[in-house]
């Protein structure tokens, strides 16, 4: 087990506001190992990437502390791993210089444009890769757009992350496909997205005709159709 200075009762904030899931990478991450790695659940490297291993540690850690089980460190995961370790960690530019190298010397909560994460950047990279990969240019811009859409609607979970992981809300998450590794084309859809370019019109659903079973999508007031999807209100 990793020996790190205990703080006692002094108060620290370990963490970004940000959740943090697979794929994300930078300081948030390595914050996330490290505490994993002190009370026994994490055994890779402290490199600052959200990969399988500190997906399957984090689970573990869920599943032994009563929390919902979703690999995913929200805000009660991430409150209840700081009251189980307690320790200040060095900075990670001091304690890993590789991951320093790779991810920066900042938290994973990077602003960009509307003040997405790149963790927000990396789940919605994966999940129009997941969701469209065979689609156009424009296709994949509007898959990103209607996750954004859907961020600024009531009717949906206000975050990124809420949204993509909203139980039957998209293909890619009930099949895994969204753990596929998104190409460059998916992240700078994503991009183009964020910065305000909405193919659909404003479009919270889509479905593709070919394999939609559902009546009610069929229902929606349909926009437009891009490739192989029909986008609706």
């Amino acid at each position: 087990m990793t020996s790190l200075p205990f703080i006692g009762t002094q108060k620290v904030q370990a963490f970004s506001n940000q959740i943090i899931q697979q794929g994300a990478v930078g300081e948030d991450v390595i914050e996330l190992q490290s505490r994993l790695k002190y009370i026994g659940f994490y055994h890779g490297k402290i490199d600052g990437v959200f990969g399988w291993g500190t997906y399957w540690a984090l689970r573990n850690f869920q599943y032994e502390f009563g929390l919902p089980i979703d690999g995913l460190a929200g805000q009660a995961t991430k409150a209840k791993l700081v009251k189980s370790t307690k320790y200040i960690r060095n900075a990670g530019s001091a304690n890993n210089p590789k991951a320093a190298k790779n991810t920066g010397s900042k938290a994973s909560a990077v602003n960009i444009p509307r003040g997405f994460s790149q963790n927000d950047i990396q789940l919605m990279a994966n999940a129009v890769h997941g969701e469209s990969r065979g689609e156009p240019y424009i296709g994949q811009v509007a898959v990103a757009a209607v996750i954004l859409n859907r961020v600024e609607n009531p009717k949906f979970p206000n975050s990124i992350a809420g949204v993509i992981l909203q139980p039957g809300a998209f293909t890619a998450v009930a099949d895994g496909q969204i753990w596929l590794t998104p190409n460059e084309t998916s992240k700078k859809a994503v991009i183009d997205a964020i910065n305000g370019w909405d193919p659909t019109g404003n479009a919270i659903y889509y479905f593709n005709p070919a394999t939609a079973t559902s009546a009610w999508i069929w229902s929606r007031p349909q926009i437009k159709r891009i490739g192989k999807h029909i986008f609706c209100k």
